[in-house]
């Protein structure tokens, strides 16, 4: 048995999405049939990015397992000749068994493309928004700016369930206008909510036109609240770019924004050691959420367990963050924690006792 990755590229316009649908045709049953006939067994893909209808894609990351013995490099040739021209595999290698599309660390690249003229174009029709309204590409970038770092993005999102965590990072986000008059929306960050990127697009077209200022961003970014953003921009204008797999731990993650600040030292991890989290500040309606999410990081990082100080000094032995729970002396700067419970943590490919190492 081996586990082969696949860099796949796709035109959405013809497909219902990535993920199986009973009511239409998705890429993932395209590449489905196409890899169980080629290989004569069963085959089900598992994606990283399930795109919605009409998405494209240059870059989306699947894997699959085969008993076959056909090299792994040599499955995206003889895959490509049996599927449609609208899409290809760019790339195809075995990983270990371990790895997961969806459990790794990594920073997706989408970009939304606007076309901003008078009249438009039938060429750039099924890959652009087109937008008459002339738009002021220096105020959307001043907007943009608010956005950038890490934030809850409630407001960017449609829940699908109310638990969901809204926070992720946002590393970079460009609005530049090329000399054909497509404006581009070029976004990066560690992951992105449901139609978060056409929310962010359809937010800023609302401050191209004129009809709030630059500055609205921040208020809309805090009120948490979806009603305040922009509509959800179409889907032929989005088009996930790139996907790039960490391939070593980052010594520090660094968290902060107006309502909170921390710092996780994973410098340990990979030698099988603990990690430490140091939160310097944050708002109490935000506190255990954050403790939840960094420390399930960490560990799934490959952390033993890890070090907890809190300077609002709000630690106490035998609290409980999600499978987490702190261990400890009352008073002692750091308290441990660990998961007590036995949970299990994906992998995700980094510290002693992990096998699968990032490709």
């Amino acid at each position: 048995m081996k586990r082969v990755k696949l860099v796949v590229a796709y035109d959405g316009t013809n497909y219902c999405g990535w993920q199986l649908q009973p009511n239409g045709v998705t890429i993932e049953e395209v590449l489905n049939q196409a890899l169980s006939d080629l290989l004569r067994e069963p085959v089900s893909v598992i994606g990283a990015s399930r795109t919605d209808s009409g998405v494209h894609s240059l870059g989306n990351v699947a894997v699959f397992d085969t008993e076959n013995r056909m090299p792994a490099d040599k499955i995206c040739l003889a895959l490509n000749q049996r599927l449609p021209e609208d899409i290809r595999v760019q790339s195809s290698e075995e990983v270990p068994l371990s790895w997961h599309p969806r459990k790794q660390n990594c920073v997706k690249t989408y970009e939304y493309r606007i076309l901003n003229r008078r009249i438009s174009l039938p060429t750039l029709r099924l890959y652009t928004h087109f937008c008459y309204y002339t738009l002021d590409v220096e105020k959307m970038t001043e907007a943009a700016a608010y956005l950038v770092g890490e934030h809850d993005f409630r407001s960017f999102c449609t829940l699908r369930r109310q638990d969901e965590d809204t926070v992720r990072t946002i590393y970079s986000l460009t609005v530049n206008r090329t000399p054909d008059d497509v404006i581009v929306i070029r976004v990066s960050g560690s992951g992105f909510l449901y139609n978060m990127v056409r929310i962010i697009a359809g937010t800023l077209m609302k401050v191209g036109m004129g009809a709030c200022e630059p500055e609205e961003m921040k208020r809309i970014l805090a009120a948490r609240d979806r009603q305040q953003a922009g509509q959800t921009a179409p889907a032929r204008g989005l088009t996930l770019v790139d996907m790039e797999y960490e391939k070593e731990l980052r010594p520090e993650i660094c968290g902060s924004n107006e309502d909170w600040e921390y710092v996780l030292d994973q410098r340990t991890v990979v030698f099988g050691g603990m990690a430490k989290l140091t939160v310097n500040r944050c708002r109490q309606e935000y506190f255990d959420s954050l403790m939840v999410r960094v420390l399930h990081h960490a560990v799934r990082n490959g952390a033993k367990g890890v070090l907890v100080k809190d300077r609002g000094n709000r630690l106490k032995p035998g609290q409980k963050y999600g499978y987490y729970t702190l261990t400890g002396e009352e008073g002692e700067e750091w308290l441990t924690a660990r998961d007590l419970d036995g949970k299990p943590v994906p992998p995700n490919g980094f510290g002693e006792e992990k096998t699968g190492g990032k490709p």
